[in-house]
C-alpha cells in the first residue's frame, strides 16, 4: 500500500480536507473566546466563570480524545468515518448553543461540543503520521495546523463582527453553517485511510497500549508541550479581551475580534517553520518557537497598542510553529499506536488550555495583565529542560550534551 506522495492530487485533497478538519474544530471550538466580556457582564458572572465557555470544552475534549483515539481503529469505526461524525455534530451543537436560555444551559451546550469535537484532533495527527509519505509529514502536519489557525481566527473574527451588527446568537448560527459546509466537503475530499490496522476495541488492550506509553519518560517529555503550549496561549487570548475592552482603550467586539487577523501569522508559521524542522531537526526550531512565543508576551506588556499588537502577532506565529513540531515529534517518540500516542498529546494540549485558561483569571483579577505574561513565561521556562531532555533521548541519535549513545524512547519504556 502506497503512502499519499508530495505533489500528486491526492496530496492535494487529503491535504485540503485535513485543512477542513482543522477549520472547523477551532471555528466551533473558540467562537465564545471574544465573547467572554460579554458573558460577564449579561449574565453577571466573573471573568473566571465566564472562562468556562471555553475552559469546559476543552477540559471535556482533552478526556474524550482518549476513548476517541481507542475507537479509531475499530473495524466499526474507522478515522475518516470518525473524523465525519465529529464534525457535523459540532456544527449542529454549535448552532443549538446560540438558542441557550441561560449562561448553565450554554455550558451544557459546551461541554456537549468538547465530547464530539474529540474525533477530529488526534484522529487527523495519526492520519499525517501514517497515510503521508515520512519525507512530507512536516509539511502536512503544518497544513493541518494551519487550517486550525485559520478556523480559529475566522470563527473570533465573524463572532465580533456579527456580536456588533445583530448579536452573539445570531454569530454562533453562522458560524456553525459555516462548519456544517465544510464538513460536506471533508466527507467527499479525504482519501480512506489504507495503513490503518483495523481491531476490535478492547478496553484491556486500549489501557495496555497507553500504559505503554506513559512508561515511555521521552514521549511524555514530548506531549508535556501540549499542556505548556497550549496552556500558554489560550491564557494570553482569554484575557486579552478584558484588557482592551477597558480605558484607555475600550475597543468595540468588532475591534477585539480582528485582533484576532494575527492568526495569519500562525497559518504562515506552521508551515514555514514545519518545513524547516525537516531540514534542521525539530529541537533547534522548537527552541527557536518557543523563544519567539516568550519575545511577543514580553511585548504585550508596554501601554501601547500598536506594540501589543506587535507582540500579540509574534507570540501566535511562534505558539503556532512550536505546535506544529511538537505534533511532529510526537510521532516520532511513540514507534507504535501513533493514534493514542497523539491522543495523550492533545489531551494535556486541551487539559493545558481548560486548567491554564481558567486559572489565568485569578492571575488576572489579582495582577492585571503583568500577572498573565508572568504565568506564561513561567509555563514557557519550564519548556527548556524538556526540549534538552526529548532532544537527549531521541531514539537512535547521540547526545550533544554527554556524548554518548542515547537509549531509544521504546527501551526506556
Amino acid at each position: 500500500m502506497s503512502f499519499i506522495e508530495k505533489g500528486t492530487d491526492e496530496q492535494k485533497k487529503a491535504s485540503f480536507a485535513l485543512f477542513l478538519g482543522g477549520f472547523v474544530t477551532f471555528a466551533t471550538l473558540y467562537t465564545t473566546q471574544p465573547l467572554m466580556p460579554l458573558f460577564s457582564e449579561q449574565f453577571g458572572v466573573s471573568a473566571s466563570a465566564a472562562s468556562l465557555a471555553l475552559s469546559l470544552s476543552t477540559g471535556i475534549l482533552s478526556i474524550a480524545m482518549i476513548v476517541a483515539g481507542a475507537l479509531s481503529d475499530a473495524d466499526a469505526f474507522g478515522k475518516k468515518k470518525l473524523m465525519a461524525v465529529s464534525m457535523f455534530a459540532a456544527s449542529i451543537i454549535g448552532i443549538l448553543t446560540a438558542l441557550s436560555p441561560t449562561f448553565w444551559t450554554l455550558l451544557a451546550f459546551r461541554a456537549l461540543l468538547g465530547i464530539f469535537l474529540a474525533g477530529v484532533p488526534a484522529i487527523a495527527m495519526a492520519y499525517v503520521s501514517e497515510e503521508f509519505n515520512p519525507k512530507a509529514i512536516g509539511s502536512a502536519m503544518g497544513l493541518y495546523i494551519s487550517g486550525t489557525t485559520i478556523g480559529g481566527m475566522s470563527g473570533r473574527i465573524l463572532t465580533g463582527l456579527l456580536t456588533d451588527i445583530f448579536n452573539w446568537r445570531a454569530a454562533l448560527i453562522l458560524i456553525g453553517c459555516i462548519a456544517l459546509a465544510a464538513s460536506i466537503v471533508f466527507l467527499f475530499t479525504l482519501p480512506e485511510p489504507r495503513h490503518s490496522a483495523k481491531k476490535q476495541p478492547s478496553l484491556k488492550k486500549m489501557i495496555m497500549t497507553y500504559r505503554i506509553h506513559f512508561y515511555n519518560r521521552p514521549l511524555l517529555a514530548v506531549v508535556s508541550f501540549g499542556f505548556l503550549l497550549m496552556g500558554s496561549f489560550v491564557t494570553l487570548y482569554n484575557y486579552i479581551g478584558f484588557l482592551l475592552s477597558e480605558p484607555p482603550y475600550s475597543l468595540s467586539q468588532t475591534l477585539i475580534g480582528f485582533i484576532f487577523i494575527v492568526f495569519l501569522t500562525g497559518t504562515f508559521s506552521a508551515v514555514y517553520m514545519g518545513k524547516k524542522a525537516d531540514t534542521y531537526g525539530n529541537p533547534l526550531m522548537l527552541k527557536w518557537s518557543i523563544s519567539i512565543m516568550a519575545a511577543g508576551a514580553m511585548l504585550t506588556l508596554p501601554a501601547v497598542l500598536f506594540i501589543k499588537i506587535i507582540g500579540i502577532a509574534l507570540f501566535t506565529f511562534g505558539f503556532f510553529a512550536a505546535h506544529s513540531i511538537a505534533s511532529t515529534w510526537v510521532g516520532d517518540y511513540a514507534g507504535f499506536n501513533k493514534t493514542q500516542a497523539s491522543s495523550i498529546y492533545l489531551f494535556l494540549y486541551y487539559l493545558g488550555s481548560s486548567i491554564v485558561g481558567s486559572f489565568g483569571g485569578w492571575f488576572w483579577t489579582h495582577f492585571h495583565w503583568v500577572g498573565v505574561i508572568g504565568l506564561i513565561l513561567l509555563l514557557l521556562t519550564i519548556t527548556i529542560p524538556l526540549i534538552f531532555y526529548a532532544e537527549c533521548h531521541r531514539p537512535g541519535v547521540y547526545c550533544s550534551l554527554k556524548k554518548q549513545k542515547c537509549s531509544s524512547a521504546m527501551d526506556s519504556a
